[in-house]
């Protein structure tokens, strides 16, 4: 192994893969949602498998917390029990319920060419 090169399996890290659909929260909708719609995550992919519209000040709102929601937490962390984000429009109804549907590997080497952090743990 060369010097500052970490084996495969210490260079692993996990991230959750996610599912963001539309609910209904009991309010009426006034933005373009429907009930259903939906977008994945996948790594740093967003995946539209539907051929419909996403509001983009909606999608703006959401992409702040994906990431957060992709990582492990601590078992007390709100970012765990809070999965349904309101729509940014105050008016709308809409909600985008965040789930996370299974654990995908990545490899540090593949993904950044910053070293691993060496410091203490974060």
């Amino acid at each position: 192994m060369e010097k500052g090169r970490k084996k495969m399996s210490e260079d692993l890290f996990t991230l959750y893969d996610l599912k963001v659909e539309v609910v209904e929260t009991g309010r009426p909708f006034v933005c373009s949602h429907e009930v259903g719609d939906y977008f994945l995550v996948q790594g740093e992919n967003l995946i539209f498998p539907q051929t419909k519209q996403f509001s983009l000040y909606s999608l703006a709102a959401l992409l702040p917390l994906l990431p957060a929601k992709q990582r492990a937490y601590q078992r007390n962390d709100w970012m765990l029990s809070d999965a349904v984000i309101a729509c940014p429009d105050p008016n709308c109804g809409a909600g985008f319920k965040i789930t996370r549907t299974k654990q995908r590997e990545f490899s540090h080497a593949e993904t950044t060419v910053e070293p691993i952090y060496e410091g203490e743990d974060l």
